[in-house]
């Protein structure tokens, strides 16, 4: 497996290509994304967007269009890919795959969950590929999505804590914002944003 980066746009949102026996799935293309990502894949099979957001979101379309391929969203927050609900401007796409909470798939000969951490937003997930979680606005290094956007649940966020203070395996964490970290250093700082929520 080979993980590709670049953070995107003015909120520096990062943009993800994980390549599985030749294969390129596509994580969260932000705003421009796609130049970069048309320089770094050579056989791109899907997109994954770990949440909503537009700046996880801004070109799906574009790239969904270009590559002929399907977008796989939580299906809680499928609605702001189509609805612009922050009045940001982002083009409008649909999810092809509406992801059930904690749903699985095959992609490239490897197990992909989409585990369920809602707070953030609705349908926030983190998304794993063998040892590897992608966050997105779940977990940061040293920090946790914000809880007072619209659409965003404190409650939720302490139970996903919870849930995931609860793992016990230890994992790389490639967040959508700012650097990579892992699960096991991310404990007491997740303890503390429990305690603080």
């Amino acid at each position: 497996m080979n993980i590709k980066s670049c953070p995107m746009g003015v909120y520096q949102t990062n943009c993800y290509i994980v390549t599985l026996n030749n294969q390129d799935i596509i994580i969260d293309p932000g705003v421009d994304a796609t130049k970069w990502i048309k320089q770094n894949v050579i056989n791109p099979i899907a997109i994954f967007n770990t949440h909503g957001h537009f700046d996880h979101v801004w070109s799906n379309q574009e790239l969904k269009e270009y590559f002929n391929i399907p977008i796989y969203c939580p299906k809680d927050d499928a609605f702001m890919l189509e609805n612009d609900p922050f009045s940001q401007g982002t083009p409008s796409s649909k999810a092809d795959i509406l992801v059930e909470p904690n749903q699985q798939f095959i992609l490239a000969d490897t197990k992909i969950i989409f585990h369920h951490f809602p707070g953030h937003t609705p349908g926030c997930s983190a998304i794993q590929i063998e040892n590897n979680l992608f966050s997105g606005d779940f977990i940061f290094a040293g920090s946790i999505g914000r809880v007072d956007f619209p659409y965003s649940n404190p409650q939720q966020m302490k139970q996903s804590l919870n849930k995931i203070l609860q793992w016990k395996d230890d994992y790389i964490i490639y967040t959508g914002h700012g650097s990579s970290t892992t699960l096991y250093n991310e404990i007491p700082s997740l303890k503390a944003w429990l305690n603080y929520i």
